[in-house]
C-alpha cells in the first residue's frame, strides 16, 4: 500500500498542496464548449486531441474528467465523481488572452469548468495500492532515441489520439509518440514517467515512475492475446 492523493467532484490532493497561495485568476478571453459528435468515425475509429495554435486552443472529444484532471494537473484516478464524469464528451474552442502562454491553459480551464459547468469539489486524502515501474534483473535493453539536431521544432502544441477494435495510436509531438495494435506495444521517444502514465490506462490501478530513466527511448513489446484483449477493451 502507498499513500497518495485522490480527488472529486471530491478532489483529493496533498496536504501541501492545500497550504499553497492560491494563483490569481486568469481566463480565456472567449469560450465555447458544447457535446462532441461521440459517433464513431471509419471503422468504428474515434479520434481525440488537443491543439493550440497561436492564441487558439482546441480541445476535443475529452470527458470532463479528462479536463478536471489536465486543469488541476492531477490524474484521473484522484477524481471521484459520478459516473457521467467519464463518459460525456465536449469540445472547447477558446482564445488565450493576449501574452498567455500553454502553460497557463490549465489555470483557464479550472476558470472555465468553474463558471461554465458549477463546478464544486473538496479535497481528502485516501489510501490505495499502486503499481510501480521499476528497472529490472537483468534489466530491459532500452533504445536510447536518435535526436537530430537539425529537426524542425513543432509549432505549438498538437497532441492526437486515434482508437478502434484495430488498436490505439497517440502522437504527443515532436517525434514523440506510441501505438498498441497487434498484439504489440511500440514507443517512439518516451522516458520514463510518460511509459507510466501510458501504461497506467491499461492497468486496474495507479502506476508510478521508479526507474530514474532520464533520457527518452524507443522500444517494443508483445503481449499474449488473452492480455492484448483486457488491454485493449481498457484503452
Amino acid at each position: 500500500m502507498k499513500t497518495i492523493c485522490a480527488a472529486a467532484i471530491c478532489m483529493l490532493a496533498s496536504t501541501f498542496a492545500l497550504a499553497q497561495t492560491p494563483e490569481p485568476k486568469i481566463e480565456f478571453e472567449v469560450a465555447s464548449v458544447r457535446r462532441s459528435d461521440t459517433s464513431p468515425g471509419t471503422d468504428n475509429a474515434v479520434a481525440l486531441g488537443l491543439r493550440m495554435d497561436g492564441s487558439q486552443a482546441r480541445i476535443g472529444r475529452l470527458t470532463l474528467r479528462d479536463y478536471i484532471g489536465m486543469a488541476w494537473r492531477i490524474k484521473t484516478y484522484q477524481i471521484v465523481g459520478p459516473d457521467w464524469l467519464a463518459t460525456e464528451r465536449f469540445d472547447i474552442n477558446a482564445k488565450l488572452p493576449t501574452g498567455a502562454t500553454a502553460d497557463q491553459i490549465p489555470r483557464m480551464l479550472q476558470s472555465l469548468l468553474t463558471e461554465r459547468f458549477g463546478l464544486k469539489f473538496h479535497r481528502e486524502p485516501k489510501e490505495m495500492s499502486v503499481y510501480a515501474l521499476m528497472i529490472g534483473k537483468p534489466p530491459l535493453k532500452l533504445k536510447d532515441s536518435v535526436i537530430d539536431p537539425n529537426a524542425p521544432v513543432q509549432a505549438g502544441v498538437a497532441i492526437s489520439a486515434s482508437g478502434s477494435a484495430a488498436g490505439v495510436s497517440v502522437n504527443m509531438g515532436n517525434g514523440s509518440s506510441y501505438t498498441f495494435a497487434g498484439g504489440k506495444f511500440d514507443g517512439k521517444k518516451i522516458d520514463g514517467r510518460i511509459l507510466a502514465d501510458v501504461v497506467e490506462r491499461y492497468t486496474d490501478r495507479p502506476v508510478i515512475d521508479a526507474t530514474g530513466l532520464k533520457g527518452t527511448y524507443d522500444f517494443n513489446f508483445e503481449v499474449t492475446p488473452e492480455e492484448y484483449q483486457t488491454l485493449l477493451i481498457r484503452a
